[in-house]
């Protein structure tokens, strides 16, 4: 017997939009799912946002105000897709209303809000889940299959790169996201926190680390209206960008291993460019997000001019036969969300952890965290749990 789930949304910019078909897909591709989500309410501040949303995607009603989903009885689990300024609030006030919870990254803007979040859903015993998406991608499951195993040696150093121009465009609205209060730091929570999640994902514990920060866009145009994304605001009353553009992280690892993370909004001729290269003593894996269903792997007794086969994963690998049928067939970023969601809620039907959970959440906010403190010290430091 598959039992109803109720479930909420909180928050529908885009990436409510994506966990709300999430929900409505997750049992086409799981039919073994014991729960069945069933869309409730959707919430968002803007007037005739969440209106909208219900009509559109089948929630049988909408609020603008999120403190109704946490008294709804009808509520089991919620999506936080809000700003990152309300994480905790909302976090904090859905676990104690004794909702499972899937929010988003980076779990608000220090590593006390992620411990606040995480505290709250153990104290509560509810399941949590982090919107860490890039390790359900069948190619970085196999590569830490890889890793794992030894089939490249020993690692001895890696590479990750978070490049993106949603914010190169001088025309930029000065968004929540630019501003330190609402967004807290800038580069670091949006896209180095994707690439501290796979750096732990892949190799372990980062011991130690050294950063450097920059802005490149200093003033934006602040918008007239509610926004959503990444809109432009021309003509408008100019304000200061708050936090960073840009972020580059030596790493060392508690394995003795090296690393690099860069991380950039403005990269200009740079769409989604996500990836690592991690080297090791016999071979070495790459993978591109942008093609992000090869891994470029390396390995054999060559050393000197070893080449690089490209593996097109298939359903041998992570989630892709749930999916597609074959290799080079290929999934896309929402199947990733999908993923997310069937993790998510399969970890609420059995109540053990599946996928990135919460104590993901604080692991990464503490490398961002360290990441920021070095940048104002010029000095090495450790991440704090």
């Amino acid at each position: 017997m598959v039992d109803a789930l109720g479930v909420a949304v909180v928050g529908f910019g885009w990436m409510g939009r994506v966990h709300t078909q999430a929900y409505a897909r997750v049992r086409h591709h799981y039919p073994g799912l014991p729960l069945r989500p069933e869309l409730v309410t959707v919430a968002d501040e803007v007037p005739g946002r969440a209106e909208e949303a219900a009509d559109r995607f089948g929630f049988a009603s909408a609020t603008r105000d999120w403190r109704e989903v946490a008294a709804d009885p009808r509520i089991a689990a919620v999506s936080v897709t809000a700003p990152n300024f309300l994480h905790r609030e909302i976090g904090v006030t859905m676990a104690e209303a004794g909702k499972h919870l899937w929010i988003e990254k980076p779990v608000g803007l220090t590593t006390g809000d992620a411990h606040a979040v995480a505290d709250a859903v153990a104290a509560a015993g509810v399941r949590g889940a982090v919107g860490f998406n890039y390790r359900n991608a069948p190619a970085v499951e196999a590569a830490r299959e890889l890793i794992a195993a030894g089939d490249i040696g020993t690692v001895t150093h890696a590479r990750f790169r978070f490049f993106s121009d949603y914010a190169a465009h001088p025309e930029g609205a000065l968004t929540w996201r630019y501003e330190r209060e609402r967004g807290g730091s800038g580069v670091l929570g949006d896209l180095a926190s994707h690439g501290a999640d796979l750096a732990w994902f892949l190799l372990g514990d980062i011991a130690s680390l050294c950063a450097d920060t920059a802005v490149f866009v200093p003033e934006r145009a602040r918008p007239a209206s509610a926004t959503a994304g990444h809109a432009r605001a021309a003509g408008g009353v100019s304000g200061p960008v708050e936090n960073e553009d840009y972020v580059s992280c030596l790493l060392r690892f508690a394995s003795g291993a090296r690393g690099v993370l860069e991380a950039c909004r403005v990269s200009v001729g740079e769409q989604n460019s996500y990836g690592f290269e991690v080297h090791g003593t016999r071979g070495a894996v790459f993978w591109d997000f942008r093609r992000m269903n090869e891994l470029g792997v390396s390995r054999g007794t060559d050393y000197q001019d070893q080449p690089v086969s490209t593996v097109h994963v298939g359903p041998g690998h992570g989630e892709f036969a749930a999916f597609q049928p074959g290799a080079a067939n290929a999934m896309g970023y929402d199947d990733l969300k999908v993923v997310e969601a069937y993790r998510f809620l399969r970890s609420v039907a059995e109540d053990i952890p599946y996928g990135a959970t919460l104590a993901d959440a604080v692991r990464s906010a503490a490398v961002l965290d360290a990441m920021a403190r070095s940048a104002d010290s010029g000095a090495w430091e450790r991440p704090l749990p």
